[in-house]
């Protein structure tokens, strides 16, 4: 059953006497190219946005006008955190999410009492945090780091392609599109392709196989995952 994106999770949060709400959500996990990016929002008590959803749901151009909207607004606190392709291959890409999850929230000036975040638990995390599957279709903290996340990851994939302009990543930002595995077949990686994806070192195997990949199951139920703040 749809349920519109809202305030659920951060006025059941208030109501319990917590006072600063952060969401948390990422832009890159999947992508064969370029750096994984978090973002931590605060939302005001009375924030309101009718079109505000999941990044992955908006359209490009309004996704853009919604970024402008939440980061030009002095009362929304956020920050974002990134690790690059060579962390990422150094430490694998679960971790390097994590870690660029604990990087924005951490540079958050005024520190969350409790962070949502999309997806499952990040353990260990500075913070206690309610893991919310599908989070950004659910909460309005989550859904602006989303967009914000997303946007300002596909802002830096713009750059990269003006210094490699082979391989077209303004257009599929990194992710293993036909066009972008195409690409990896004809010029090989570059120095921010992500070496220990299998694409990378195998796209015409990639290539054979994007079909199937395509068809991506049905999203799990939606669940909710609680976890405590462990005792120093």
């Amino acid at each position: 059953m749809y349920r519109r994106c809202g305030f659920r999770y951060e006025k059941k949060l208030r109501a319990n006497g917590v006072v600063r709400v952060a969401g948390i959500d990422e832009a890159g996990r999947g992508a064969l190219a370029g750096p994984v990016v978090a973002a931590a929002v605060v939302l005001p008590e009375k924030f309101r946005h009718c079109r505000l959803n999941d990044s992955k749901q908006l359209a490009p151009e309004l996704r853009e006008e919604i970024y402008v909207e939440l980061t030009s607004n002095s009362q929304i606190k956020w920050t974002i955190g990134v690790v690059d392709s060579i962390e990422i291959d150094r430490i694998n890409i679960l971790r390097a999410s994590h870690n660029a999850m604990r990087f924005a929230v951490r540079a958050l000036i005024e520190q969350p009492d409790h962070v949502l975040i999309d997806g499952l638990p990040v353990i260990p995390f500075p913070f206690p945090q309610t893991a919310i599957i599908d989070g950004d279709c659910i909460s309005l903290s989550i859904a602006a780091a989303s967009v914000i996340a997303k946007v300002t990851r596909d802002r830096m994939m713009r750059d990269f392609c003006a210094q490699f302009p082979q391989y077209s990543f303004s257009q599929h930002k990194g992710y293993g599109t036909e066009l972008h595995l195409l690409k990896l077949n004809e010029f090989g990686p570059c120095p921010i392709h992500r070496r220990s994806f299998e694409p990378v070192a195998q796209p015409l195997l990639a290539l054979e196989e994007l079909a199937q990949i395509r068809s991506s199951p049905t999203r799990s139920a939606r669940r909710e995952v609680r976890v405590p703040l462990p005792e120093a």
